[in-house]
């Protein structure tokens, strides 16, 4: 069963009008908060996925450059080039894309590769904005991927180190990892806020012992300090041609989580997230790969798990515990990534409406979506036990990463010669070379597409096939409705010559179009022969700013004595209240009480249909898609008892 509105907050450019002047702050609306204590909460949230990279990434890397022998000796040159390559890519990919350039592309102060397409549909139009809108599809959806193969390598890469304590309990790894993970994922119904507070002191205890222990391996063999020139990551590729490829694959690994420093942009400030990592994430992580070189350099054998290894004996099993912990919060953050852009989707138009929860009075961003959440964990789980190990699904990872990267890389090239204004040189001098990079990790990765590397893809490619058939769909189903609408001026003006019966009270009526009259009026005057003393038509819409200010919330427009058209307006970022936005029509002197008002929505039955301009099996997608989407009465916080729905069928 559908409604009228299928799913209300449809983009449209010239909702931008809307919220461009919003007052959020640098600090992602936490201009309360202390510089200090903002980046503190930064290294718990946006770094938890790239702060435990240094468990496997080293390891794979150097594996995939001399053929996965863990009993071969590796060569000192190779070495040498992986960490140059390692540290190389920190710089270029995460330091000076995301940190220097992206954060600079903020909507509102929002980041994320979806505030990328709102700010290029602005700029594109509408003629074009179609173009942005298929980009950022297929980039939500590598983002999806990169979202449940991050808790599933992550906590395994964790468990893994207690073979290193206890042989024994190799065979429970699995059992443990899965057991986390349930835990983690059934926590998430209670919210985050409560625990979040510890997550950013446990993340600075991690980076501080990774700079640690690299510090206290590095002596082992100066000589990794040579990394630090480019020209011995140029070398490799001249010395090592034949596995550049997969290197490049595994290399990857390092910057995974580069995305979450954009997404999380509006909830820690710009400032905050840069000084976070270029005082105290990247340092650690370099040094920790310069200490686990220099160990693998002096003892081979420890290339099977140099990260480990590291540790003192006596502090093994500790170490283990905070890494576990740790990759528990890196998985935190990227499930919480998968909320948020699951909102932000749905107020685009390109996800059917889902039962939203807020878990935090204070925090409106910490959110927890139910569905999306089970979902989650049910893929999580099957890829723990088919991969069953960190080193195997290191296979799926890097195609979800860099192919987001890729999309958010042209997807910024619009932007910056769109909505920036620059010269086609300029905008290709800056964007291609990150281009360039992006390309070249994504090709790399594509050689494991059948040795893991098909599960981003294929996620991908269907989520994106969903988010094509609900806009499609709804865009139709729109159109075909029109035909038979009747125009709401026209009918208010034969109510007013020939007027039915009166009742007490207000009605309000939802519509997606504001320009004709909705399906529900109409029916209640068909059916009950009635019509209330006032008549609201009210249109929610989903502005492409995260946030809108309070002052352009609501607008009212009078249309005669008994009939109005009431115009409500949400950033992407936001979740829809009516009844509150109906009561901010008081300060207008508009009369409001929710207890003599009623709410009429549409339920429409929908049928598919030949001449539909899709074909039949994605009609029937899109009619499953409206039939899971959450009532209209939840997602726009309306009060059951006050509500009347009206059926109605129509073909799409």
């Amino acid at each position: 069963m559908g409604h009228e509105n299928p799913n209300p907050a449809t983009v449209r450019p010239e909702d931008s009008r809307f919220g461009l002047d919003a007052g959020h702050d640098q600090n992602g609306g936490h201009g309360k908060m202390g510089y200090g204590a903002l980046a503190l909460g930064a290294l718990g949230v946006v770094y938890g996925d790239i702060g435990t990279s240094p468990l496997y990434a080293l390891r794979e890397t150097v594996l995939a450059a001399t053929g996965g022998d863990t009993k071969a000796a590796v060569p000192a040159s190779v070495v040498i080039g992986v960490l140059s390559l390692i540290l190389w890519s920190l710089v270029v990919v995460v330091t000076l894309k995301y940190v220097v350039l992206l954060m600079r592309a903020d909507n509102n102060g929002e980041g994320g590769i979806l505030t990328l397409v709102a700010l290029a549909q602005r700029s594109l139009g509408r003629a074009r904005s179609h173009v942005a809108l298929l980009l950022g599809m297929i980039g939500a959806g590598l983002f999806y991927g990169d979202t449940v193969i991050t808790p599933a390598i992550s906590v395994l890469s964790a468990i893994e180190g207690i073979k290193l304590v206890t042989p024994v309990l190799n065979d429970y790894i699995l059992w443990i990892a899965s057991v986390i993970l349930i835990g983690l994922f059934v926590m998430q119904s209670h919210g985050t806020h409560r625990v979040a507070t510890f997550f950013g002191p446990i993340m600075l205890v991690w980076f501080l012992t990774l700079a640690g222990l690299g510090i206290y391996h590095i002596a082992d063999d100066l000589s990794v300090f040579r990394s630090i020139n480019p020209y011995y990551a140029l070398l490799f590729f001249r010395d090592h041609a034949g596995v550049a490829l997969a290197v490049l694959g595994s290399v990857c690994l390092a910057v995974t989580g580069a995305e979450a420093l954009y997404a999380d942009m509006g909830h820690f400030g710009r400032g905050p997230i840069r000084g976070a990592w270029l005082y105290i994430v990247f340092p650690a992580l370099w040094l920790n790969y310069l200490g686990q070189g220099a160990l693998i350099l002096a003892d081979p054998s420890a290339i099977d798990n140099p990260f480990y290894r590291l540790a003192p004996e006596g502090l093994l099993l500790p170490f283990v515990v905070m890494a576990t912990v740790a990759t528990i919060i890196a998985s935190q953050s990227v499930i919480t990534g998968a909320f948020s852009l699951t909102r932000q989707a749905i107020q685009l138009g390109l996800l059917p409406r889902m039962e939203i929860r807020h878990t935090s009075e204070q925090t409106s961003g910490q959110i927890y979506v139910p569905r999306v959440n089970l979902l989650l964990l049910v893929v999580v789980l099957i890829l723990v036990w088919s991969f069953r190990t960190s080193s195997s699904l290191s296979h799926a990872y890097g195609i979800s990463v860099f192919g987001t990267m890729v999309v958010s890389s042209m997807l910024a090239a619009i932007v910056i010669r769109r909505h920036w204004g620059w010269s086609p040189l300029a905008t290709g001098a800056l964007i291609l070379p990150f281009f360039l990079v992006d390309v070249s990790f994504f090709s790399a990765n594509m050689l494991k597409l059948f040795h893991g590397g098909y599960v981003p893809v294929l996620l991908a490619m269907g989520l994106t096939l969903v988010m094509w058939t609900w806009m499609r769909g709804t865009k139709i189903l729109f159109d075909k409705t029109r035909k038979t609408d009747v125009p709401l001026l026209e009918l208010v003006t034969m109510l007013s010559k020939s007027p039915p019966a009166r009742v007490k009270g207000m009605a309000v009526f939802l519509t997606s179009d504001p320009e004709t009259a909705p399906a529900s009026l109409l029916h209640n005057l068909k059916h009950n022969k009635v019509l209330h003393e006032r008549n609201v038509v009210l249109t929610v819409r989903s502005a492409d700013t995260p946030r809108v200010v309070e002052e352009e919330r609501v607008r009212l427009a009078r249309i005669t004595d008994d009939f109005w058209r009431v115009d409500m307006v949400y950033g992407y970022m936001e979740s829809p209240n009516v009844p509150k936005g109906l009561a901010m029509l008081r300060k207008q002197g508009f009369k409001f009480d929710i207890m003599s008002t009623s709410f009429f929505l549409s339920r429409r039955s929908i049928k598919p249909s030949p001449q539909s301009g899709m074909p039949v099996w994605q009609d029937n997608l899109f009619i499953g898609l409206t039939k899971s989407a959450t009532d209209a009465t939840n997602f726009f916080q309306i009060p059951t008892g006050r509500v009347v729905e009206v059926g109605t069928q129509v073909t799409v």
